[in-house]
């Protein structure tokens, strides 16, 4: 099907289900799409494209509002008149994409909660696992890759290729730096950005110069982890590299949280 087609079966979708932007920007983003409203809108009517990632998402919410219709209406009004328990049982229902709904703290609960969800925490390493570390390492030709999982106050690594740390501090993680900004994080010379320079890792041994991870969900979209990359020399981090890693990033995911449906094609 070629994007033209598909493009007008998503919008179909939507419309079907009686849905307005809004509605299907709120589903994109549970399932964690970053693009705004205007963005979606512009694509719905052909007068934008959508990288790829987000063109899938945006195809998964609408192959799940085509199922379930305008009955499971979400949007500002989200428990509007209901007692404050059911209220909070809607908002905890639509996950990552209800955040903005809820406190810092309880977010962070639902966080953990997704986190605990994929039942990886202080587990053995497992080939699953080192498999795409190894080649995001050779990929990238760097000293360190891990698959990094964000506990409430710790980093706990799953997998890595190199030396990595166990049980870091979470306030000194990179990859914590990953999971706050809901996107990947490029660092292509750490000690040139003013907002990790004097990380410990990077001002001290092992000297990280370069860093990029992306970020990783669980149950609800919620963000766990990182599949990263890091080493002792600056590089450049072309668009294809980007991309690479992104494409390292989807195989990471299928095995963290498969029932995570982000690359469900419409």
């Amino acid at each position: 099907m070629d994007e033209r087609s598909r493009r007008g079966r998503i919008a179909d979708a939507f419309q079907r289900a009686g849905m307005s932007v809004a509605e299907a920007r709120i589903r994109y983003f549970a399932l964690g799409g970053s693009l705004s409203e205007l963005e979606i809108d512009a694509y719905l009517r052909g007068s934008a494209d959508l990288p790829p990632l987000e063109s899938d998402l945006l195809a998964e919410a609408a192959r799940e509002a085509s199922g379930q219709g305008a009955a499971q209406e979400v949007g500002p009004s989200v428990g509007r008149g209901l007692p404050h328990g059911q209220e909070q049982e809607l908002i905890r229902q639509l996950g990552a994409a209800g955040s903005v709904l809820l406190d810092a703290a309880t977010a962070e609960r639902e966080r953990l909660r997704s986190l605990a969800g994929v039942h990886l925490l202080d587990t053995p390493p497992e080939e699953r696992f080192d498999r795409i570390t190894r080649r995001a390492a050779e990929r990238f030709g760097c000293e360190v890759a891990t698959l990094a999982l964000i506990v409430d106050d710790r980093q706990f690594i799953k997998s890595a290729v190199g030396k990595a740390n166990q049980d870091l501090e979470r306030t000194r993680a990179l990859c914590d730096a990953t999971i706050r900004s809901a996107g990947p994080l490029v660092l292509p010379d750490t000690v040139q950005d003013q907002r990790f320079r004097s990380q410990p890792f990077v001002a001290g041994e092992p000297h990280i110069r370069f860093y990029a991870g992306y970020p990783l969900r669980g149950p609800g979209g919620w963000l766990v982890g990182t599949l990263c990359v890091m080493s002792t020399s600056p590089r450049r981090f072309p668009q294809q590299d980007l991309e690479d890693l992104e494409s390292l990033a989807h195989q990471m995911q299928h095995e963290v949280y498969p029932g995570w449906r982000a690359w469900n094609l419409f």
